[in-house]
């Protein structure tokens, strides 16, 4: 009777100690391991936190504002109980039905997702700036002043004039609290990358150096939208150099002005004093006039060879050029061309 008694005891007290662990349970598993961040208009969005959020507070505001969250009392109880009080910049994907277990060991490791940084098409090093801050942490201001930093910038290699040639045109993978330091650097590495053996020995042929083959291939790009164009206006330029001409191109007259909507360049544009100007310096100017792309720089290293030294817009208006060997032939073509610009009207 004793034991029977006794095995009906522990029975119960098993059966009691099951009721409460699976109470537990199931308290722990509707704090921590079920869905409680939504994203009803996506499957998914990306929280950004910058280095002026600094405490978990922040944090949950912002998540608010970009998520939905069913049991905001759970989220908190899990972030005292996994110790999440050391706040992460970064970018952050937050999937559609996300626990908060998931939600808060992310954040708390710092387990962000990489951005894809794109740039092309860019002028001038503000541009740049405007472009990078708008998909990276770091503000304009801040990396203006970076690629402003004279003593910095000589440490790999550059000045004022040439530090756009470090950038070369791609799809990069950053992470995007990156500060504009190790941006530098990474694209540096890049850089490097990018002026393997093949493009340093093609470079030294020529003869130029890889920063003024950007500066060559800036001047080519500006010169035309035709991207067959690239290398017959690339050995035009070549061949001037290599006789000691003055390179006389429009661009960098452009460039000078800082007024890339010019349509017509002047006798009295000519006159402006600058280091830019090639109608009155000869060589190369003392930098690239845009940052130039990939097929740019390989068109120049690639350059087509003939015995042009003359060019000419084609009077089509299509962004396509004549090209001549003599003086008298350049006459002719640059005549159609001033024609066609007065019948048109531009005169500036």
């Amino acid at each position: 009777m004793f034991k029977k008694k006794f095995l009906l005891i522990a029975l119960f007290t098993v059966l009691l100690l099951a009721l409460v662990a699976g109470g537990v349970f199931l308290h722990f598993r509707q704090i921590f391991l079920s869905p409680n961040v939504f994203t009803p208009n996506a499957e998914r969005v990306f929280i950004y936190i910058s280095d002026e959020i600094s405490t978990t507070d922040q944090v949950l505001e912002l998540l608010s504002e970009n998520a939905e969250i069913k049991n905001i009392d759970n989220l908190q109880k899990t972030i005292q109980r996994l110790q999440y009080t050391n706040v992460r910049s970064g970018r952050y994907e937050v999937r559609n039905g996300m626990n908060n277990k998931e939600l808060v060991r992310m954040l708390r490791s710092g387990a962000q997702t990489p951005v894809r940084v794109t740039f092309n098409n860019i002028r001038t090093k503000q541009d740049l700036a405007s472009v990078l801050s708008r998909q990276l942490m770091p503000d304009s201001a801040s990396i203006m002043a970076l690629l402003t930093d004279e003593e910095f910038i000589a440490e790999f290699g550059f000045n004022l004039h040439t530090v756009v040639a470090n950038f070369i045109p791609n799809t990069y993978e950053f992470f995007w609290n990156t500060n504009e330091r190790r941006m530098f650097e990474r694209f540096h590495r890049e850089y490097q990358r990018f002026w393997n053996e093949e493009r340093l020995a093609k470079a030294a042929a020529i003869p130029l150096t890889p920063i003024e083959v950007s500066t060559l291939a800036s001047i080519v790009e500006e010169e035309t939208n035709q991207l067959f164009e690239f290398p017959i206006i690339a050995g035009l330029y070549i061949n001037r150099l290599r006789r000691g001409m003055l390179l006389q191109a429009d661009p960098t007259i452009k460039f000078a002005h800082n007024n890339f909507a010019m349509q017509r360049v002047l006798f009295r544009h000519l006159e402006i004093d600058s280091p830019f100007n090639t109608y009155r310096h000869r060589g190369l100017p003392p930098g690239p006039i845009r940052i130039p792309s990939i097929q740019g720089i390989d068109a120049v290293l690639n350059y087509t060879k003939h015995n042009y030294i003359f060019m000419a817009a084609r009077e089509t208006l299509d962004g396509t050029h004549n090209f001549a060997v003599t003086l008298a032939e350049h006459n002719r073509n640059a005549r159609r061309y001033q024609e066609e610009l007065n019948r048109r009207r531009i005169f500036r």
